[in-house]
């Protein structure tokens, strides 16, 4: 059984091999292939991080089928879950970056060769509880929000991380539980949201210092002129709150928005409203409301096809994955996920397949299901470690010939 991957003295242990094997810490195996083959001639990979397990997976889909192409086994604390959180793939697909939530005290922010899965250095020390992030298209900067899942309801930043030599060289004060963040395609903006201040957050990162703001509050929808928010000001219910299955946030958003993710050809941003069962299109040059997609319960994660077709939505409260047609709006149906707490979604460079991760709850396995985005329908699905959370796309390559 390969031991979990640690930083330090063992890096240079870790650069020279590979660190796959069976899952540590007594973890279930998760099932090695399900569901049907890929109707097409290439072969797509995913990563996806299992949060409660410590644990990164390597899913496989082919004209073969589907698979558990790889486990790996991630952390530094033997004594504590560090939680890998947030992924993404650098864009000439060489590196795989993983935070994780947890630490002593706060997350970090890891780099592994693609395909090899070594550290390529150190993980580095980010904010508190680090989470979704996003990669300039130069693939030079690493923005991650720190979420401040635990911590005191005060605003938490966006870390700025220059890749090359995985230095913190900035941290970017934006709101209350900064959540979701996606650039639009030229890179120049980031946008990420805040799930306790009912606000869409727009980064310059070519200052990197919030330049716009947007409230995306039930009837309130627009340009959000102050940018401090006074949360006694605005009369904020400090009691606890649930969102999605965590516990001890305060204050009583109408939206809690989760996730903000621009349009193929970078007009809108769309933003799940998790509490609200709804989805914003905001326009990004007239930075007002365009329309609202009403959701099922709970929508969580987003994203769009490269091809400006579909916008998939996860419902984490409601179990499933629903489509919708961007032209006319229209919801196209949802589909019921495999287990519960459905989280992250990220579909494949040719707008066919979409890779979604399902946490499942306490010690159920989690899950990663596989959708036909042709007739939307789901063709496979696999076992991972506890609480799949964050997932990202690495490579598609022609498939092997016969």
């Amino acid at each position: 059984m390969t031991a979990p991957i640690r930083s330090g003295s063992l890096l240079a242990l870790l650069m020279a091999a590979g660190c796959g094997g069976a899952p540590a810490g007594g973890a279930a195996a998760p099932s090695p292939t399900a569901g049907a083959a890929a109707s097409s001639d290439a072969v797509y990979y995913a990563y996806v991080g299992a949060e409660s397990a410590d644990l990164m997976h390597r899913v496989r889909l082919g004209p073969d089928g589907a698979s558990i192409d790889r486990t790996i086994p991630v952390g530094e604390l033997a004594v504590e879950n560090e939680g890998p959180h947030g992924f993404a793939t650098s864009p000439d697909g060489r590196f795989i970056y993983m935070t994780t939530g947890h630490g002593v005290p706060d997350g970090k922010l890891w780099k592994f060769d693609a395909g090899a899965d070594t550290l390529v250095a150190d993980p580095i020390l980010l904010g508190w509880f680090p989470a979704t992030m996003d990669l300039t298209p130069d693939g030079l900067y690493a923005l991650i929000v720190n979420f401040n899942l635990h911590g005191e309801m005060v605003p938490s930043t966006v870390s700025v991380v220059y890749t090359p030599d995985m230095i913190e060289v900035d941290q970017i004060e934006t709101c209350v539980m900064p959540h979701g963040l996606r650039m639009e395609p030229s890179g120049v903006f980031a946008y990420s949201n805040c799930m306790m201040d009912d606000l869409m957050v727009e980064i310059d990162t070519r200052t990197f210092e919030v330049s716009r703001r947007f409230s995306v509050a039930v009837g309130e929808e627009g340009p959000a002129e102050s940018m401090a928010m006074d949360h006694s000001a605005m009369g904020m219910d400090h009691s606890s709150m649930e969102m999605g299955g965590m516990q001890g946030m305060s204050m009583d958003p109408s939206c809690s928005p989760t996730w903000a993710e621009p349009s193929a050809d970078g007009t809108m941003v769309y933003v799940a409203c998790n509490k609200g069962d709804r989805i914003l299109e905001v326009d990004r040059a007239e930075w007002s409301l365009k329309r609202v997609f009403e959701t099922g319960r709970g929508p969580y994660n987003l994203d769009v096809t490269p091809d400006g077709r579909l916008l998939v939505a996860t419902l984490k409260q409601g179990a499933g994955v629903e489509f919708f047609d961007l032209e006319s709006g229209a919801s196209l149906g949802s589909v019921p996920s495999t287990t519960t707490v459905t989280h992250g979604v990220v579909i494949s460079p040719d707008s066919r397949y979409a890779f979604v991760s399902v946490e499942g709850v306490g010690a159920e396995p989690g899950k990663v299901d596989i959708y036909d985005l042709a007739d939307l329908e789901q063709v496979a699905s696999l076992e991972v470690g506890q609480q799949a959370g964050g997932i990202t796309f690495w490579k598609m390559e022609p498939a092997p010939s016969n």
